[in-house]
C-alpha cells in the first residue's frame, strides 16, 4: 500500500506539467518509447548510409602502389618529378582554425609544378611519334620562366634542345637558370597576345621556321609513310616541323623519318597534356595524401592546367569539394568568375604598367581563357583577388613563422586559402584546404623579394613597416 501511495503522489505531481491535457499513463509511455525508437532507428540508418557512402568514395581514391625495390636508385632526373610532399602550414592553421596544407611542388627537380607539364607534353609527343630523342630536335616555348626551366630540364634529360622566348621584364634569375641549363633564350618586349610579337606567338613562329616542311600544323605536309599514322590524328593547332630539303621529302621520309631533326611548339596554354598532367598526377596524389578528406582546393591560374586538372579529378571523386581561384591584381580571371566579364581595373586607360598582367606576381594571372582554363570554368565555386602588397605580407609572414622561403604565386595561393578559411563558420567543423606551393623565393630575388624594387613600384612605402598578416585577412 505504501508503494502504491507513493506512485500516486508522483503521478499527481507530474500530471499538471504535461501540456494539452495529456495524461501520464501507459499510452503516453508507449508513444514516448515508440517515438524514441523511430528517432534512433532513423539516426542509425542515416549514419549507416553516410558510412557506406564514405566507404564507396574511398574506394575511388587511387591507391599508392606497393613497390618492391632492390635499391632506391631512380632512373634519371625525370623520375624525381611528382610525388611531392603535402605539408601543414602551422602558423596559418593556428591563425584560421582550418587545416591549410601546401603541396610542395617547388621540390620538383626543375623547381615548380611545370615539371609535370613539360614531361607530359614531351612524352605525349613521343608517344604520338611527333618527335624522337637524340635527333637534334628542339622544343620551342613562350613562357615567363617556370615552364621554360622545366622544359629545358626535361628536354636535356631526354635528348632534346630547348628554345625559350620570354618577356624581358621578368626576374632575370629565370633567364640565368635557363642559360645554365643549356637552353637558347630570347628576350622580347611584353606586348598584347594579339600581336605577332607576343612571346607565345613568337615561339610558335620559331617552331614553324625551324624546318622547311610542316609535318603537323595549319598546313601540314601529307604523310602516308608507314609508321607515321600518328600525324593524322594529331591536334590541328599543334606545330611540328622538320628541316629536310623540299626536293628530298619523299626520299627522306621513306628512308628514316625518325632521324630527321624536328621542331615542336610545346604550347603550354592550349596543349591539354597540361590538364592531363595534373588530372592524372597531382590530383590523385592529393587524394592519397589527404585520404580523401579534403574540403577545398585553392590555386592560381596562368595556363589554368593545375586548377582545371586537379579540380576536375577532385570533383569527380567528391562533388562537394570546393574549387577556388586565387587571382593576382591585374588579372581578369577574378571578374570573369565573379561577374562573367574578363576585366581588371588595371585595364583602364592610362593605368597599365605591364602588358601581360599588371602585378609583381609572376607565373599566374591572365586576361584570356585558354583551352586548359576552359575546362575549369564550370567547376570553380569561388574566387579571391590578392593585391601585390598582400602577397608580400604573406611571403614575409611565412619566412618569419614557418621558415618557408617561397615565390610570389605561392604567397597568392596561401592568402586566398586563408580568406576561404575565414569564410567558414565555427559550426562547420575543421575544414581541410589544400593549395600549391609553386616555386622557391630564390627565383624572385630581384623583384618580389627586393625591397628596392617594391619601393620603386609603390608596392611598399618608405619608412613604413610591412603590416602583419592578421591585419589584412
Amino acid at each position: 500500500m505504501e508503494w502504491s501511495s507513493l506512485w500516486s503522489r508522483i503521478l499527481n505531481k507530474l500530471r499538471p506539467r504535461l501540456p494539452y491535457g495529456l495524461r501520464f499513463d501507459r499510452s503516453w509511455a508507449f508513444g514516448f518509447v515508440l517515438g524514441s525508437s523511430v528517432f534512433l532507428s532513423s539516426a542509425s540508418l542515416a549514419y549507416y548510409y553516410r558510412t557506406q557512402w564514405r566507404t564507396k568514395r574511398a574506394l575511388t581514391i587511387p591507391k599508392r602502389p606497393i613497390e618492391l625495390r632492390r635499391n632506391e636508385v631512380l632512373d634519371g632526373v625525370t623520375a624525381l618529378i611528382g610525388n611531392t610532399p603535402l605539408i601543414r602550414i602551422n602558423s596559418l592553421c593556428e591563425l584560421t582554425g582550418c587545416e591549410i596544407l601546401g603541396k610542395a611542388e617547388y621540390l620538383n627537380p626543375g623547381g615548380s609544378p611545370k615539371d609535370r607539364v613539360a614531361l607530359r607534353i614531351i612524352e605525349q609527343a613521343e608517344e604520338d611519334g611527333l618527335i624522337h630523342p637524340h635527333t637534334n630536335s628542339t622544343i620551342f616555348e613562350g613562357t615567363v620562366g617556370s615552364t621554360g626551366i622545366s622544359i629545358a630540364t626535361v628536354a636535356k634529360a631526354k635528348g632534346y634542345n630547348a628554345y625559350i622566348i620570354m618577356p624581358d621584364d621578368v626576374a632575370p634569375e629565370k633567364a640565368m637558370i635557363l642559360e645554365r641549363l643549356g637552353a637558347t633564350v630570347e628576350k622580347v618586349r611584353p606586348v598584347s597576345i594579339v600581336s605577332s610579337q607576343h612571346f607565345v606567338n613568337l615561339a610558335r613562329s620559331k617552331a614553324l621556321a625551324f624546318g622547311k616542311t610542316e609535318l603537323v600544323g595549319p598546313n601540314p605536309f601529307d604523310i602516308e609513310t608507314e609508321g607515321e599514322e600518328a600525324f593524322e590524328n594529331a591536334r590541328e593547332d599543334l606545330v611540328v616541323t622538320t628541316d629536310m630539303a623540299a626536293e628530298d621529302q619523299d626520299l627522306a621520309l621513306s628512308d628514316n623519318p625518325a632521324k630527321q631533326p624536328r621542331g615542336l611548339f610545346a604550347d603550354q596554354f592550349e596543349n591539354l597534356a597540361n590538364f592531363d598532367a595534373h588530372y592524372n598526377g597531382t590530383g590523385p596524389e592529393i587524394l592519397r595524401q589527404t585520404n580523401g578528406e579534403i574540403d577545398a582546393f585553392v590555386a592560381g591560374a596562368g595556363t589554368g592546367g593545375t586548377l582545371a586538372g586537379v579540380g576536375a579529378l577532385l570533383k569527380q571523386v567528391n562533388p562537394e569539394v570546393k574549387l577556388v581561384l586565387a587571382d593576382p591584381q591585374g588579372s581578369g580571371l577574378y571578374n570573369r568568375i565573379k561577374n562573367g566579364v574578363m576585366y581588371s581595373s588595371t585595364e583602364s586607360e592610362g593605368s597599365r604598367r605591364r602588358y601581360q598582367v599588371d602585378t609583381v606576381v609572376e607565373g599566374i594571372g591572365i586576361n584570356r581563357i585558354t583551352a586548359n582554363m576552359q575546362k575549369s570554368l564550370d567547376l570553380i565555386d569561388d574566387a579571391f583577388k590578392v593585391t601585390d602588397l598582400e602577397a608580400v605580407v604573406m611571403s614575409r609572414h611565412l619566412v618569419k613563422n614557418d621558415g618557408l622561403f617561397l615565390g610570389s604565386s605561392s604567397a597568392v595561393n596561401l592568402l586566398a586559402a586563408c580568406r576561404l578559411a575565414n569564410k567558414y563558420h565555427a559550426g562547420d567543423g575543421k575544414k581541410t584546404i589544400v593549395t600549391i606551393l609553386c616555386d622557391s623565393g630564390s627565383r624572385h630575388y630581384s623583384k618580389f623579394w627586393s625591397d628596392e624594387h617594391l619601393l620603386a613600384n609603390g608596392i611598399i612605402k618608405a619608412g613604413q613597416e610591412i603590416p602583419p598578416l592578421e591585419s589584412i585577412l
